[in-house]
């Protein structure tokens, strides 16, 4: 049927050639069936050949080889990998470079550089991803000679979205046809359980089949790109609704994947060893769409870095970031929601209250932090260590306006809530200066608990970091306690992830190749707390996945071009010239503060630059 449709509308494509394949592969029937097959596919590719002749080019849905920055075996997940550790090897070449070097590097208004700017040195070596530049229709036109260093960078930058939509396509080709479609799986799964676990796959691919179709066409009109973005924002509007579906659904969709039956593993198992899928695992492939959408973002952030101000390009780059920002904050909203409403349903059912329940699950209410500390219990005398100190083990649940103290139960399973407080009534003091032996030791004030009463208690964690990270956690008005003076200026350090970071508890922050991040506090167990530059997202991560950036010029190039994204965000355009690229428009500059060993108080802020 979808054959006679083809012909009918005297449209065809290599994909349908593809399909006609693997029917004929999968086909138990006669011989004769297969022939009316291969009649079937002789005609299809028949059309195609008069289409060549007819329009001049293939109908296809992958951008030609001649045009295509991500060679023919790059699948997306290997693009990624790549094209980051590609960005921090250019950041670390930048960041080696001294400060006269480093101005060498500037890309002139007009006039080709020679050698070339960093940028293009750097990726264009025979282990990168190859560069618009190197295409042999642009070496032949002449436009190398003819184009400011500025715009070839602004085409690479362009090329790069086309190129890496086209190895994403080609990846969820592969879900498609080698998961979604195969029958050994799909006879595995009841039709419910296809549709739990690849959700609206197909929705999404078609969503990106018609968004890498109007990007080959742009290119196709011209060898120099005029601009991607207006064609970025009116997809987004109009198409990228489908990947908050897919997205909220991810979490299920691993866990169905995980808890599948015997003989969907084996199947599975058998899939993923198969040549196709380069030994990348089926997960990996189910993620896609976050990754990509994600990414995209960041893509249309590095092309507005490289506009040029009040220009169209600018202008285009600025609404499909806003619009892409838009469906971003969505799909982690809706995930976000889904986790939480789950983990406060499980964290009611183990607790126990002695006295008055106190209501967890809401919707205005999420875990920030849980964990075991002890409770330094004892005559106050003790104080100085002179006297023997009891230690009791309490376990806390810290939401972001709620605090439960509990006990576990002998059992281990069930937690009797012992006190509560709203967090806007916390209070942290630090007696780090109290001696060694109350080196991770903190108080911690109730103003107000369940019972209307002021309660203090001294607290002991298992490290310095931990410690910090409670306190830090405690501390209400999370907005501001951790901004400091230097928190925006080019003296402020930061450092770049060189290896992947998921979080593994509340206050932590997941982190990916290639992140830059303000470094707000670091730990002597070699514990770093930052925001990310491109979102402001805050959290704790572990130093080893991350290196500094050393260049005085390499951090204020950060911050610069993280104000002007910053900006957009808030809606408020790029800055004009003369601003100060350092705080927000309209901002007052918090006062610096650090945890000490007074009480923190809520408009206190927790952390302090150590450098």
């Amino acid at each position: 049927k979808q054959t006679n449709n083809l012909l009918t509308q005297q449209k065809a494509d290599v994909t349908d050639v593809y399909i006609l394949l693997n029917m004929i592969s999968w086909s138990q029937r006669t011989d004769m069936v297969n022939y009316y097959y291969l009649l079937k596919l002789f005609l299809i590719m028949s059309l195609l050949v008069i289409q060549a002749f007819v329009t001049e080019k293939f109908y296809v849905h992958l951008v030609p080889e001649s045009f295509c920055s991500v060679p023919p075996a790059f699948l997306y997940q290997e693009y990624r990998d790549t094209s980051k550790q590609q960005e921090i090897e250019q950041r670390r070449q930048r960041d080696n470079l001294s400060p006269g070097l480093m101005a060498e590097t500037e890309v002139p208004e007009s006039g080709v550089m020679s050698p070339p700017v960093l940028q293009l040195q750097l990726r264009n070596s025979s282990r990168s991803l190859s560069l618009w530049q190197n295409l042999e229709a642009v070496q032949a036109s002449g436009l190398l000679t003819q184009l400011p260093q500025r715009e070839i960078i602004m085409q690479e930058a362009m090329f790069e979205l086309v190129t890496s939509e086209a190895s994403y396509y080609k990846s969820l080709e592969i879900l498609e046809t080698h998961f979604l479609r195969n029958p050994v799986l799909i006879n595995t799964l009841s039709h419910s359980d296809t549709h739990f676990l690849f959700s609206n796959i197909e929705e999404v691919m078609k969503a990106s089949e018609r968004f890498l179709m109007d990007l080959e066409h742009r290119i196709e009109k011209s060898i120099l790109i005029s601009d991607v973005c207006d064609i970025v924002y009116c997809h987004a509007v109009e198409h990228f609704s489908v990947f908050i579906k897919y997205v909220i659904n991810q979490v299920y969709q691993e866990q169905n994947y995980r808890q599948g039956n015997q003989a969907f593993r084996e199947a599975m198992a058998t899939l993923e060893n198969h040549p196709r899928v380069r030994g990348l695992s089926f997960t990996s492939f189910l993620i896609l769409p976050f990754q990509r959408i994600t990414r995209l973002k960041l893509l249309v952030q590095n092309i507005l870095k490289k506009a040029e101000e009040n220009s169209d390009r600018e202008a285009n780059a600025i609404k499909a970031h806003q619009q892409l920002e838009r469906i971003v904050k969505e799909c982690n909203e809706g995930v976000r929601k889904m986790s939480r409403t789950e983990e406060l349903i499980s964290i009611e059912k183990t607790l126990e209250f002695k006295s008055k329940s106190v209501p967890i699950i809401s919707h205005s209410r999420w875990l920030l932090k849980k964990g075991e500390v002890q409770l330094m219990a004892g005559p106050k005398s003790t104080r100085t260590m002179r006297s023997r100190r009891l230690y009791q083990p309490l376990y806390l649940f810290l939401f972001n306006n709620l605090l439960l103290v509990t006990k576990r139960s002998s059992s281990g399973d069930k937690f009797q809530v012992l006190d509560s407080c709203t967090r806007a009534m916390l209070r942290t003091e630090d007696l780090k200066d109290q001696g060694q032996m109350l080196a991770n030791v903190f108080n911690l004030k109730l103003l107000e608990n369940q019972e209307e009463r002021q309660v203090s208690y001294m607290l002991k964690t298992s490290s310095m970091s931990d410690k910090l990270r409670w306190m830090c956690a405690l501390t209400p008005n999370r907005r501001t306690r951790f901004m400091s003076t230097s928190a925006h200026q080019t003296d402020s350090p930061q450092v770049q992830c060189i290896q992947s970071y998921s979080s593994q508890e509340s206050d932590e922050l997941s982190i990916e190749m290639a992140d830059v991040l303000n470094l707000l506090e670091r730990t002597d167990d070699d514990w770093m707390m930052g925001e990310r530059l491109h979102d402001g997202e805050r959290g704790w991560f572990p130093s080893r996945v991350v290196e500094e950036i050393q260049s005085k010029e390499v951090r204020a190039q950060n911050l610069r071009e993280a104000f002007r994204i910053q900006q957009v965000q808030e809606g408020g355009g790029v800055p004009q010239t003369g601003t100060r690229s350092g705080l927000r428009a309209g901002r007052r500059t918090p006062k610096s503060s650090s945890v000490s060993n007074h009480w923190t108080d809520p408009m206190g802020q927790c952390s302090e630059i150590k450098q």
